[in-house]
């Protein structure tokens, strides 16, 4: 990955791996402590950067980092299979490797939620971009 996240595919395609710093920096110069909107999700929901109001529904609130709601498994909690590969591909580096469990952070198994934005004062589903895993969301679950 380069500086920004994100590289090119064999196709020509430039995509991100996680949150898109480059991008995020130009087109909000405070992207660092605001909510800012980056992009569409298939579904038509807006996906934010790593920042959201800790109440999600008051725009009051103060400002910050989303928490994704997946957490890296014990050791006691893989297969045998990957145990054996420990030595060579420590724990994080499968998807596998992680669980969702809800309520652990501030986002839905899909890294969303339905609050208020600048952009949306009233609401709506959005996802974010995070710091940790998943960083970009892996599954559509928009809802109004």
């Amino acid at each position: 990955l380069d500086q920004c996240n994100g590289h090119t595919q064999p196709g020509g395609w430039y995509h991100y791996h996680g949150l898109p710093t480059c991008y995020i920096n130009t087109i909000n110069n405070q992207a660092a402590t605001s909510i800012t909107l980056i992009g569409w999700a298939l579904d038509g929901f807006p996906i934010y950067n790593n920042y959201g109001y800790s109440n999600p529904v008051d725009s009051s609130s103060s400002i910050q980092k989303m928490k994704s709601s997946w957490q890296l498994l014990s050791i006691s909690g893989i297969s045998s299979a990957r145990t054996q590969l420990l030595a060579t591909y420590p724990m994080g580096s499968f998807t596998q490797d992680y669980v969702y469990t809800a309520s652990s952070g501030d986002l839905d198994e899909c890294n969303g939620r339905f609050a208020v934005t600048p952009d949306f004062p009233k609401g709506i589903y959005q996802y974010y971009i995070t710091e940790s895993f998943p960083y970009i969301q892996r599954c559509i679950h928009g809802q109004d």
